[in-house]
């Protein structure tokens, strides 16, 4: 690839900014997709990246998808994201986190940052002393703000009922098998609540112990990361990195329901032809994984309270059944269906 507009995820994004700050060791890419309907929101990943081009690709499909979800979440904000690239030992300072602050604010508001993988609220409060454009920063009891897991993992546990009752026709998780892909913030409040409903829980996490801990506090058990996706169950919830759904992996899925929290779950457009021919139904990503989001937004529009965030949240189920309703009537898989409105949302049909 010769230049950024050659990578195949580079979808007119209104800025792809680079920075390095050489005295921090701060290297890092924001990526803003669109701003049409506000600024471009949307976390900041740390992660290590083997090649830097994984990263633009990565930065590139987050932004975007940040669009989607934002406009299908109906709020006033635009679709953006950052990755900082970590080395191999995962070294993050508060002199890194500093830089990057100053990067965002440089753009003077036309990307407002929150947390992702591998960034907590302690690393908002330090972002936060260099620039006004963050969101996700501790809030006080009964305040809108603080960690945005929690609010997620709310809306995939609702989007999991949803899913149930159109797939299965089942008002209750009662009795059913589900298969859980991560052990962090989301996927725990999963199956938490999935639990509570006395759903069977089966967990996989490349840190096996925090599976462990998982597992015996639902009554669950732990499976390898190797077998999860394609474990027999009555639903998978891939709730830990993208791109885990592939033409290998579709073929070996035994879950007539697809419904969790991780983004660009498809690695390829084609893979959600590929999962509907299989009769499998598939909640789209960034619907069902929009309660994050939903939060952090009312926190920095601050025009809301907890309960506005709760029924912002509640609205995830009948969005995904306007998606199916469309998919069954147009034979069009539900993710391109997602993806037609939301692009109708921000002026790109």
């Amino acid at each position: 690839m010769h230049s950024l507009w050659d990578f195949s995820d580079f979808d007119d994004h209104e800025l792809v900014h680079f920075v390095t700050d050489r005295e921090s060791g701060l290297r890092a890419i924001v990526a803003v997709h669109s701003t049409t309907l506000g600024p471009g929101a949307g976390g900041v990943r740390f992660w290590h990246y083997s090649a830097t081009g994984d990263a633009v690709a990565d930065v590139l499909r987050l932004s975007r998808g940040m669009s989607f979800k934002n406009a299908m979440a109906g709020l006033p904000l635009g679709g953006g994201k950052a990755v900082i690239l970590a080395d191999e030992q995962r070294t993050k300072t508060p002199e890194m986190l500093a830089a990057y602050g100053r990067a965002v604010e440089s753009l003077g508001g036309r990307y407002v940052t929150a947390e992702d993988v591998g960034i907590n609220v302690a690393d908002m409060v330090e972002i936060a002393r260099q620039t006004r454009f963050v969101a996700g920063l501790p809030a006080a009891e009964g305040s809108v703000g603080g960690d945005p897991g929690p609010h997620t993992s709310y809306g995939v546990y609702l989007g999991v009922r949803a899913a149930v009752r159109r797939k299965l026709g089942k008002d209750s998780l009662a009795g059913l098998h589900i298969a859980i892909q991560g052990a962090g913030s989301v996927a725990g409040g999963l199956a938490r609540r999935a639990a509570a409903d006395r759903a069977r829980i089966s967990v996989a996490d490349i840190d096996r112990e925090r599976a462990e801990r998982l597992a015996r506090e639902v009554g669950g058990t732990v499976v390898d990361p190797s077998e999860i996706m394609a474990l027999e169950a009555d639903l998978l919830s891939p709730n830990a990195l993208g791109a885990i759904l592939t033409q290998e992996s579709i073929e070996a899925l035994n879950v007539p329901i697809v419904a969790g929290g991780a983004n660009n779950q498809l690695a390829t457009p084609a893979d959600g032809d590929r999962i509907r021919d299989r009769g499998i139904l598939y909640a789209p990503d960034y619907v069902i994984n929009a309660g994050g989001i939903i939060n952090v937004a009312t926190e920095y529009l601050r025009d809301g309270d907890g309960e506005l965030v709760s029924r912002r949240i509640e609205g995830i189920p009948e969005r995904l059944d306007r998606i199916w309703d469309e998919s069954e009537s147009s034979g069009l898989n539900p993710a391109a269906v997602a993806d037609a409105m939301a692009r109708r949302l921000i002026g790109r049909s």
